[in-house]
């Protein structure tokens, strides 16, 4: 069974990880809430569970731990950034933040990254542009885990995307989502809990469907949103490509089958094209389209006409995208975050590496 910590002791444990490995006390601070808003949004899978593999990626100097930021290009609404090898914990906080500022000045705002690292869940950096009354998109592409449609070979990342839409009394619409019909973090708990993968979500190394949670160890490899192309896989193909593309070729980033593993033990793939891993942000002021009152008016008005459709035979209520891990969040801020025995495991080995205070459960 799942054992609960409280949000303050894993945001504090995080920062105090992030400092040993030579943040700066503002950058760990940063990258521990960034780390932290998925383990409170139910995604367990990008939590504090990837805290070790950060810090194995530092080890193999990876990671750069104090990065010098950069715009190395821009115009008044767009921007390239060059996040200097840096946790993508800190690099996609820091340039949202330059898409809000481009926003405020002439509406919309477009920044692409290059030489980043995993930054966490995409809908972390999107919800950033929400308090100033605009929308919030983010993306990254990712390591090459996923095979196109009707192929073998792993081409794309799970390559996610999400979107922050503001609204006036109801909550912000959140959609959050990766590419394919499963996150690799998803078969990493279904391996913890030694369960079988639901069909569809891989494919064995010889493109047959596979229930193993291990099969991408076994040379087999994740499949777009959809699953297959009768269910419509070619779409979920289509949308991993276009992060792939807004995030690293128009940036400068690895693309494609080049992309930096996470797993700081695998080899890095040889002829890389760019730097690191690419992200993709946008920010869109409202008040650029129509009067943010307005639209948040008729947002609240989406909201509350599409949560009162009527459900199918069993089923209580529709959700709106963000409705759940809002839920989740408000949960787990009150009864604690639930952290299973392998994960915790693992973290208080970090704490015994750098001498820090072990978790105990509440």
């Amino acid at each position: 069974m799942p054992k609960k910590f409280s949000y303050q002791q894993l945001f504090s444990f995080s920062k105090n990880i992030f400092l040993k490995i030579g943040c700066s006390n503002r950058d760990a601070e940063t990258a521990a809430t960034s780390l932290l808003m998925a383990d409170l949004r139910g995604v367990d899978s990008h939590g504090v569970a990837r805290l070790s593999g950060y810090v194995r990626l530092w080890e193999v100097k990876r990671i750069n731990a104090k990065p010098v930021i950069k715009i190395i290009h821009e115009t008044p609404s767009t921007a390239t950034i060059d996040g200097d090898a840096g946790l993508g914990l800190v690099v996609a906080p820091h340039a949202m933040k330059v898409a809000i500022k481009k926003a405020k000045q002439v509406g919309t705002g477009w920044v692409s990254v290059k030489n980043s690292n995993h930054f966490g869940i995409a809908g972390s950096h999107a919800m950033m542009a929400l308090q100033d009354d605009m929308i919030g998109i983010a993306m990254t592409n990712a390591s090459a885990l996923v095979a196109p449609t009707f192929s073998v070979e792993r081409m794309l990342g799970t390559n996610p995307i999400a979107v922050a839409i503001p609204a006036g009394n109801e909550p912000p619409f959140v959609a959050d989502f990766a590419t394919t019909t499963a996150a690799n973090g998803k078969l990493e708990i279904l391996q913890r809990k030694n369960a079988a993968m639901p069909v569809g979500w891989a494919q064995t190394k010889d493109g047959e469907p596979s229930t193993d949670p291990h099969a991408l160890k076994d040379g087999g490899a994740l499949l777009p949103l959809g699953g297959d192309r009768e269910h419509g896989s070619h779409k979920g193909y289509a949308l991993g490509a276009i992060v792939d593309i807004f995030s690293a070729v128009l940036s400068g980033a690895n693309y494609g089958p080049w992309v930096p593993p996470f797993p700081a033990y695998v080899a890095i793939p040889e002829n890389m094209p760019g730097e690191g891993i690419g992200h993709f942000f946008g920010a869109m002021s409202i008040d650029a389209f129509r009067p943010a009152t307005e639209f948040k008016t008729h947002m609240d008005k989406w909201i509350e006409r599409f949560r009162s459709a009527k459900t199918i035979k069993g089923e209580k209520r529709v959700y709106i995208p963000g409705d759940m891990e809002r839920e989740w969040e408000e949960e787990r801020m009150k009864e604690g975050i639930p952290l299973l025995q392998p994960v915790i495991d693992d973290l208080n080995s970090l704490a015994l590496k750098f001498e820090v205070k072990p978790l105990y459960p509440m």
